[in-house]
């Protein structure tokens, strides 16, 4: 008879705006996130990894956690508990023209029909939120709004009516001759796009503590025949919505730990962790610091992007695995998970400590 070993639950990060080869572009990492639930049999991981805009996957052993929760989470501050599904409310920018509105709401329809999810409210903001995109010195995307105040007012009026997690749709500028697309869109580059989106995201979840996520709303954009399959999700519909709803709609609930509240034999706590993996150069982030406080194995995988935190930078050097691709990290995740020494994997193999 054979014996499988229990999950050995498994943070996957991979930040946005940072360029990743892997995980920078329209869910190209989630091929590697569902290797790693597989390696793992529970991974928690945020919507840049799963998010494939017209294009997602479901797996009950993959948990949707937005940034800024899942940072929370790592720091023990935040529990998640699985749940059936969510009631999504959908959260409308009031700057989206009418056809864009009438496209965004053609999709939570037919994912209503097709997909029998639960969009219970639609709201729209009281002013449009006025999204501006701009970069970091490190090249890094970033974005501010004009008006967080009406995101804030939008959401409260969501929950207040029994929405449970929240799906966002801002009117992002159109830009459409930049050079910064056009690079994204040929498979180099960083997504424009992406820091802005994790502003409006984190914003919501932090006031409303509910499972949150975001979709631009955008100009259809001109046939390329160069495009790259990376970016090619993008591409297939007139939103980026689909893939939120989904991910949203059976995404974990976030308990507030220093509130007293109980946790129950199915809640995941940071203390059950078993593994983070994160890319080679990003290593500076709340969760992966937190991460490293406590001693969690560390699996940093090469992974190039704009940003260069890494072991070494930090001075971390032998608490760190090393992994050249996501199949290996999943291989080093399989390992822990069965309790073997990943220093029996190495050839030659490591010397005993000699105690003096």
């Amino acid at each position: 008879m054979t014996v499988f070993a229990a999950p050995l639950p498994t943070l996957m990060v991979v930040p946005t705006g940072i360029g990743c080869e892997v995980g920078g572009f329209a869910g190209d990492a989630l091929p590697s996130a569902r290797l790693l639930a597989a390696a793992s049999g529970c991974l928690i991981t945020h919507p840049n990894v799963i998010n494939g805009a017209s294009l997602y996957w479901r797996d009950p052993r993959i948990h949707y956690v937005e940034g800024y929760g899942l940072d929370r989470f790592a720091s023990s501050a935040w529990g998640l508990r699985p749940v059936r599904s969510q009631r999504i409310g959908l959260l409308l920018d009031a700057g989206i023209e009418p056809d864009l509105v009438l496209r965004h709401r053609q999709v939570a329809d037919g994912c209503r029909a097709s997909l029998g999810l639960d969009i219970c409210t639609v709201v729209t903001t009281d002013e449009p939120l006025g999204v501006h995109l701009s970069a970091g010195d490190s090249g890094t995307s970033w974005g501010t709004l004009d008006r967080p105040d009406a995101l804030l007012r939008a959401g409260e009026r969501l929950k207040a009516a029994g929405a449970t997690a929240i799906a966002v749709v801002a009117r992002f500028p159109d830009d459409l001759e930049s050079e910064a697309l056009a690079a994204y869109r040929h498979g180099t580059g960083v997504d424009a796009l992406a820091g802005a989106e994790a502003v409006i995201s984190h914003l919501l979840v932090r006031h409303l503590q509910i499972p949150c996520a975001h979709a631009p709303a955008l100009a259809t954009l001109p046939l390329d025949a160069d495009l790259d399959p990376r970016a090619a999700g993008e591409e297939l519909g007139y939103t980026f919505l689909a893939c939120v709803l989904v991910g949203l709609s059976r995404a974990p609930d976030l308990l507030d730990l220093s509130s007293g509240c109980s946790v129950k034999r199915d809640d995941l706590v940071a203390e059950q962790l078993g593994a983070a993996v994160v890319p080679d150069g990003a290593l500076g982030g709340e969760a992966v610091l937190a991460c490293l406080e406590r001693n969690i194995p560390l699996i940093a995988v090469r992974n190039p992007g704009v940003l260069t935190v890494s072991a070494e930078a930090l001075g971390l050097g032998h608490r760190v695995l090393k992994a050249g691709s996501y199949a290996e990290a999943a291989g080093l995740v399989t390992a822990l998970r069965e309790g073997i020494a990943t220093a029996s994997l190495a050839r030659p193999l490591p010397a005993m400590q000699e105690l003096k």
